[in-house]
């Protein structure tokens, strides 16, 4: 069942709007009055990047216009409302978790299941090693040796001969002058170039200078119905399952895994893996004129905790293929957290459909706990040397619900992100952070953090989720030229990308609004029926993306997606106007992205601030970076902060873990031909902290029941008597 609509106050122009469906179960708990202001207007109900919320409205179909996030109307034609050394801000209070009887011993997790690359775990600040699959590569068959390689690196250009490293072979076409280089004796080899437009990997990125063309592998590591429907299609009829239908990657795995049948099995998932995105993507997106990934990664790429179905570990090896692949044709990425235990959106993609537990509820805190170490986890390897030219931006959550969660809990978890980052990495150095806007929009988010060190804001405004869809298709363009710029927000906050958009004007394609919800567009049988398009459909879905992508060219943008799957039942992609190669083959997106620029002059819609690329040096890392001054944390809450939407427990005896686990590190990859290694999974020794783990003695909620289904924290006497009883 949909939630009831919400209303909400109008904000600036620049802001954002979508919703979800959620399980019927679902009642999500309403933010406190501290957050009513930012409530956006909600018009409809999807699966993909959300709103819920639970107060009726009656939908402006007047004003269709709609990305997410906030309200926000096109029509006004108003103004959009380094150094190194150790980081210098104030110190920050940490709030004391209430700890439970005597010493607390070690607690040992047990994961779910056994799997091919295993994690080794370690107190850092000492010795160790790391495991990890073997990333040697394989030659090319055409291609020459780079005389300016002292290593006898092997390059080529358009039209040569890549061999993967299974020993399939494909032709690389690349016109823009990208070259790619394989170094089997130095497997970090960062001359590449993705094109002659783009800055190699060991060439600085100048942000405001160097633009941003980039595209998600959504659906690869984190999968989604409407991404992969023919993985979800197998499972629609499952008596065990609630509903009888897998709707999200939590009941696809319990589904596989209790299919025996032949071609059953969890396994099913490292097959996908294995094939949905290959070396050849990476090729063809260097080849597209692309020059950034952004590479969603779930948690269980790390590990389980006893419960979760999830496949575990598994999804690292392929990270880590992502990240040579990258590297290889000269591809920038921006790794990003997409899942958090207990869910920090309730959308199918943060792993669960249904309840948010993430900084909500009775296990809140916990559940951020848990979070947080999974964050260190992968920090903590790209910020190593060999990875930094490659990673050169990191989010640590996508898409938290602001609305449920509320502006100062998030805000305090920002926060304690940044202080983290860059005690791993020092100023200047690493990863960019980047902060999604929680679904706020960007005008809230002026002089947040004032002097942190490259913090980047993330906005991922749809039109598909808006209502007053059935447009003419000539309607579009302007309306994106007017809905998504970004200009304001490069100047009030600093750089601000958009992280995803897609080329949907319309809400249709297969489940692309949750697993058996239907689209709200009266008609969608032409639009999902790709190969019937006429050129006029072909070409007014290309003036929309060009549109798009002029509006946010500064600093950059990414495609929300690369690719999307068939389906078994009809044999083709079932939401085409998701899928940039798809467009790239058929003619909806440009064989060039460069030629977006200037298509909102051509459409006489100017845009409402200039904005020439400069950006304050202390927002890329150069002079004052890292000097936060005190008055802009002064308001902030202290981290773990209280959740007021924790059923009025009081705060010090919510459900937490404690700190007294080993470490999971990352295994590095292994190569055959180099005498490098690929590092040890941790970039900084002195980050000898533990990892948390259930207190002893402790009987602890559903981490991803509903709130107010969850049962109490109790420890000692009385768990023993919960437990027995």
């Amino acid at each position: 069942m949909a939630h009831p609509h919400a209303t909400g106050p109008a904000v600036d122009n620049d802001a954002h709007l979508s919703t979800e469906n959620v399980n019927e179960a679902f009642i999500p708990p309403q933010p406190g009055p501290h957050f009513s202001s930012f409530l956006p207007s909600i018009q409809d109900t999807s699966a993909r990047n959300s709103y819920i919320n639970s107060t009726p409205a009656t939908p402006d179909v007047s004003r269709p216009f709609l990305s997410e996030g906030a309200i926000q109307d096109p029509f006004l034609d108003k103004p959009e409302d380094g150094p190194t050394g150790a980081i210098n801000k104030p110190a920050r209070r940490r709030w004391p978790l209430f700890v439970v009887g005597g010493a607390i011993a070690a607690v040992v997790i047990v994961l779910a299941v056994v799997l091919p690359v295993t994690l080794v775990h370690k107190h850092h600040g000492g010795g160790g090693s790391s495991s990890g699959t073997s990333d040697g590569g394989a030659h090319d068959p055409t291609a020459t040796a780079n005389p300016e390689s002292p290593t006898g690196a092997l390059t080529g250009g358009n039209g040569t001969v890549i061999q993967a490293d299974d020993g399939s072979t494909f032709t690389y076409i690349n016109n823009f002058g990208g070259f790619w280089v394989d170094d089997p004796q130095n497997p970090f080899n960062n001359s590449a170039k993705a094109q002659s437009y783009t800055p190699s990997l060991d060439e600085p990125w100048v942000w405001g200078e160097d633009l941003i063309r980039g595209v998600n592998l959504g659906g690869w590591l984190v999968t989604e119905p409407f991404i992969v429907p023919a993985l979800y299609e197998k499972y629609q009829n499952v008596s065990t399952l609630p509903g009888g239908q897998a709707v999200d990657e939590w009941t696809l795995s319990i589904a596989m895994r209790n299919d025996t049948s032949p071609g059953g099995g969890i396994q099913q998932l490292e097959d996908h893996y294995k094939t949905f995105i290959t070396e050849q993507d990476f090729a063809q997106i260097a080849g597209a004129g692309l020059n950034w990934i952004r590479l969603p990664v779930p948690y269980w790429a790390i590990e389980v905790w006893p419960g979760e179905p999830f496949l575990a570990n598994t999804a690292w090896t392929y990270a880590l293929k992502a990240l040579k692949w990258a590297r290889k044709y000269g591809l920038r990425v921006y790794f990003e957290l997409h899942t958090a235990p207990g869910s920090q959106n309730g959308n199918n993609h943060s792993g669960r459909l249904g309840p948010i537990n993430f900084l909500n509820g009775p296990m809140g805190v916990a559940n951020a706990q848990r979070t947080l170490e999974y964050i260190r986890v992968l920090a903590e390897f790209v910020s190593q040397p060999e990875y930094q030219s490659v990673v050169q931006a990191f989010g640590p959550i996508n898409e938290p619900l602001m609305g449920i969660i509320g502006r100062d809990v998030l805000d305090s978890f920002y926060l304690e992100v940044y202080d983290m980052l860059r005690t791993i990495t020092g100023i200047g150095k690493g990863a960019s952070m980047v902060m999604h806007d929680g679904f706020l929009g960007l005008t809230p988010w002026k002089d947040f953090l004032p002097g942190a060190d490259r913090l980047v804001l993330d906005t991922h405004p749809y039109v598909a989720f808006g209502g007053g869809l059935d447009q003419p298709l000539d309607y579009w363009p302007p309306a994106a030229c007017r809905a998504f710029q970004v200009n304001q927000s490069n100047i009030d906050f600093g750089p601000t990308i958009t992280g995803e958009f897609s080329a949907a004007i319309n809400d249709c394609g297969k489940w692309l609004k949750n697993v058996g919800a239907n689209a709200s567009f009266p008609d969608c049988g032409p639009w999902d029926d790709w190969p019937t398009w006429t050129q006029d459909m072909k070409d007014g879905i290309k003036s929309f993306v060009m549109a798009s992508m002029d509006a946010m060219h500064m600093p950059g943008y990414f495609f929300w997606t690369w690719k999307i799957g068939n389906s078994t039942d009809t044999g083709i992609a079932s939401s085409p106007m998701w899928s940039y190669q798809l467009g790239l083959e058929n003619g909806w997106i440009p064989a060039d992205p460069r030629d977006a620029v200037g298509t909102c002059d051509t459409l006489d819609v100017p845009f409402n601030t200039p904005f020439n690329g400069s950006y304050p040096s202390w927002q890329t890392g150069g002079a004052g970076a890292g000097t936060i001054a005190p008055t802009a944390t002064a308001a902030l809450e202290e981290y773990p902060p209280t959740l007021s939407n924790a059923m009025n427990a009081n705060p010090t005896l919510l459900p937490h873990y404690t700190d007294v686990s080993a470490n999971p590190t990352l295994p590095a990859p292994t190569f055959s031909a180099a005498t490098t290694t690929g590092g040890d999974g941790w970039a900084d020794a002195q980050d000898t902290m533990l990892a948390p783990a259930p207190v002893p003695g402790c009987v602890y909620p559903d981490a991803w029941a509903a709130p107010q289904e969850s049962t109490s924290f109790v420890c000692g006497a009385a768990a023993t008597a919960s437990a027995t009883s």
